[in-house]
């Protein structure tokens, strides 16, 4: 028993002492969005990962274009780069890989090159995102690929761009495992809803502290907790459809699908969640969605703001029975929207008891 508690308390020991680091590597194409809506995280914030305020979680450093509190300048003795190429020389164990961006072809470039973060020490040029991915993902205990353009390669990879762009999961490949055994991580968005990916974080710390079971994940391996509803079952405004009660131009608080709202087919949580602190959101603020959490954006939701296929049918059948569910529910609220019979108006107290006996 004294030998079975003395492992025990091991355990718990070696998790307190674990130190997780989180290197952002934005080098992808894109707009660097998804780092600055990180930045309004609340639940949690990136600042209560980095402080360590959850009980069971490890000790985190963040090393991120956009933060990190440990690393000077460029031409210092401490810069941010240099905990790059630690992790890439296997010196920096564990360490979560967070990719921002979609990754080019390079191959296909003939001279200079699509993407560059910091430079290769050996040739004095750019380091490519494929690069950097050949090296920092072997490396790696779990690989998050975060927003549109990292998970599924988003504006960059539609059709006629020139760059071959591929999300993360297309290069390393779909069945690709960490050297922990966890799959790659997509959390989509354009950009990605802030505490979608600051709770992904969050779970992830947990479970490489041995607090949580194997991340749950679609096919398309995003989060099951976050993208398993569609926009429209979260949506204020879906009462609004089944009454069969759409709007035809911007302003009108009804069903948005009429004038190109992709929600019944697409899965989001945000108009459930907010955007930020519970506020905003694309149909919570009139917007119409236009599917950017979905591995076929954009090409297989354009145009925009156009009725989507197979809504015109929909919402003709939802016109016709929204109407007589209207009516019916009118005549329903003429009765019941007033006091029972029993009631009188005014001061007489009547309860509308009848003793048994009488």
């Amino acid at each position: 028993m004294a030998a079975t508690t003395d492992t025990a308390s091991a355990e718990v020991r070696d998790r307190d002492d674990l130190l997780v680091h989180i290197l952002w590597i934005n080098a992808g194409l894109s707009c660097d969005g998804d780092s600055v809506a990180l930045t309004a995280a609340t639940q949690p914030s990136i600042e209560d990962i980095i402080l360590g305020v959850f009980p069971g979680l490890p000790k985190v450093e963040v090393h991120w274009p956009l933060l990190d509190f440990h690393s000077g300048p460029m031409q210092g003795a401490d810069a941010m780069i240099e905990w790059y190429y630690l992790a890439a020389r296997g010196g920096l164990d564990p360490f979560v890989l967070v990719v921002e961006g979609s990754v080019p072809n390079e191959s296909i470039k003939r001279e200079g090159y699509w993407s560059g973060f910091g430079n290769n020490p050996d040739t004095g040029q750019p380091m490519t995102l494929p690069e950097w991915l050949d090296r920092l993902a072997p490396q790696a205990t779990a690989v998050v690929a975060a927003g549109t353009c990292a998970t599924y390669g988003g504006i960059h990879a539609m059709a006629g761009n020139p760059t071959g762009c591929m999300g993360v999961a297309d290069y390393l490949g779909w069945d690709w495992r960490s050297k922990a055994g966890l799959p790659i991580v997509n959390v989509p968005g354009c950009p990605v809803q802030p505490d979608n990916m600051s709770e992904t974080l969050l779970y992830l710390l947990f479970q490489l502290n041995g607090q949580a079971p194997m991340i749950p994940l679609d096919e398309a391996l995003r989060p099951t907790w976050l993208f398993g509803q569609t926009v429209h079952e979260g949506c204020d405004r879906a009462g609004y459809y089944e009454q069969g009660q759409f709007a035809v131009e911007y302003g009108s608080p009804t069903c948005l699908v009429k004038i190109g709202c992709w929600g019944p087919v697409v899965k989001c949580n945000v108009p459930k969640r907010g955007w930020m602190n519970g506020v905003g959101g694309c149909p919570n603020v009139g917007g119409i969605c236009i599917a950017c959490t979905m591995p076929g954006f954009p090409d297989k939701f354009m145009p925009f703001m156009d009725e989507p296929p197979g809504a015109r049918f929909s919402t003709t059948i939802s016109t016709v029975y929204g109407g007589v569910v209207r009516r019916l529910r009118d005549i329903t609220v003429k009765t019941v929207d007033k006091e029972p019979k029993w009631h009188a108006r005014g001061r007489a107290l009547l309860t509308g008891y009848k003793a048994p006996w009488s």
